[in-house]
């Protein structure tokens, strides 16, 4: 269980940094014809949402790989299925369907993450 723990972490780990970075990187504009839902907030708060999503990936691998906090690394996973939650709900608001398959996969993966790292499980 845990080599699982660690490769979903690695992944949703790459996949919110390399998010992240491109929306605290690039100018909302060149975001826009990608992820459109740019359109609807301030350049500001995709930088935020990039700056929580890079923080959040830093959170799933640091704390475990150092030993320090550990408990941060389930506290990263369930933050990040927030995110993913949230954006669910903004995308069913647009009628925009087709990203909540996304939406889900990440969320369950942090869930999963989040329930595994929490509790002091037998396997």
């Amino acid at each position: 269980m845990n080599v699982l723990l660690w490769i979903l972490q690695g992944l949703l780990a790459l996949a919110f940094l390399a998010a992240g970075v491109m929306k605290t990187t690039q100018p909302k504009e060149k975001l826009a014809p990608n992820m459109p839902w740019v359109n609807d907030f301030s350049a500001g708060t995709v930088k935020f949402v990039g700056i929580v999503e890079a923080l959040g990936a830093l959170g799933l691998i640091l704390p475990a790989v150092t030993g320090i906090a550990v408990v941060l690394t389930p506290v990263a996973a369930t933050g990040l299925a927030l995110i993913m939650v949230l954006a669910a709900a903004y995308h069913v608001r647009k009628g925009e369907y087709a990203s909540l398959v996304t939406n889900g996969v990440l969320f369950l993966i942090a869930a999963v993450i989040a329930w595994g790292r929490f509790g002091p499980w037998p396997f």
